[in-house]
């Protein structure tokens, strides 16, 4: 039914900016395939009226004209649908050049190429030689190597629910979720995803290295307000441990773990291959540990070091 709607849209577009004069909703009708299988006049003029409101609601301008005869008549001129020039400083032209390179690993590399390559056949400047430098020493990358990112983007601009089978770090066995997405967020080399958990009627975020399994859409609308990208970006930090409420104190191996050494508040070496860190404790930061495995080995408090084995214990359970 969407790709349905869409091709009606499409042709409708067509038929208002290939227009050199108003065309009638009688041969609008006759123009257009899905308005002819229309059952009835009533059914036809619901229909084009919400196509009509649908086109304007996406920005296509459409003027409406009474001839001579009184008969009210549509088109879309093509100096009312024509975008402005585009014009970028050398400074904007060097950001986006910078924004292409980052998606290099995911499936937006083709479209982030071709878009760049569009803007400078219309004339985008080159970076100056200072910037150029300047970022030719960054080589930005989103790495995006899970199955889950695709669906779950096109699910978050969309607005469409989906389920998908969820590994918490300290359980044996996935279960299922079903969640309204909200938006991704890239977050120390990982992806999560934000969104409203229908099952705990509650807002969650899911790390997408722990869905397994395919990610299915599924129908109807959200239930739930998608707050602003602000307050989603806080709840990924909050919810991945960034927003800190005390310290930790960890033995780290020597030579290892430079993520966590580059948060740290203090380290002092302990001699024997280990030092000692004192870095910050938020939401979160139990699961991050886990990661290092062996190489960590939480002092204090007594209740993070107890999330660690608990969580050391699920994964050794499989």
């Amino acid at each position: 039914m969407a790709i349905a709607k869409a091709e009606r849209l499409m042709n409708l577009a067509l038929c208002l900016l290939g227009t050199r004069r108003p065309l009638s909703k009688r041969e609008l009708r006759g123009s257009i395939e899905a308005y002819l299988e229309a059952g009835s006049d009533d059914s036809f003029n619901r229909m084009f009226e919400r196509d009509k409101d649908d086109l304007r609601e996406l920005g296509l301008v459409i003027a409406t004209v009474e001839n001579l005869d009184g008969e009210t008549g549509y088109l879309a001129r093509r100096d009312s649908n024509r975008l402005p020039a585009i014009t970028l400083d050398a400074e904007e032209a060097a950001a986006l050049g910078l924004a292409a390179k980052v998606w290099q690993q995911a499936r937006l590399a083709g479209a982030a190429s071709g878009a760049l390559q569009k803007l400078r056949a219309a004339g985008m400047p080159e970076a100056e030689d200072s910037y150029e430098a300047h970022y030719s020493a960054l080589e930005p990358r989103i790495p995006v190597h899970e199955a889950a990112f695709e669906p779950l983007m096109l699910a978050c601009r969309d607005r469409r629910p989906v389920v998908f089978d969820y590994r918490k770090a300290n359980a044996a066995r996935p279960g299922q979720r079903h969640v309204e997405p909200w938006t991704l967020e890239c977050w120390r080399g990982h992806w999560y995803l934000a969104g409203w958990d229908r099952d705990r009627d509650a807002e969650r975020v899911f790390r997408l290295s722990r869905i397994t399994g395919r990610v299915r859409s599924r129908a109807g609308s959200f239930t739930a307000p998608v707050p602003d990208v602000v307050t989603v970006r806080e709840t990924v930090e909050t919810w991945a441990g960034e927003t800190a409420t005390r310290s930790a104190r960890i033995r780290l191996r020597t030579d290892c773990g430079y993520p966590l050494r580059s948060r740290a508040q203090s380290i002092r070496e302990l001699g024997e291959g280990w030092d000692e860190l004192e870095i910050p404790y938020g939401h979160g930061l139990d699961a991050w540990l886990v990661e290092f495995g062996p190489d960590v080995v939480v002092l204090e408090p007594a209740d993070l070091r107890a999330d660690v084995v608990e969580r050391l214990r699920a994964v050794a359970k499989g």
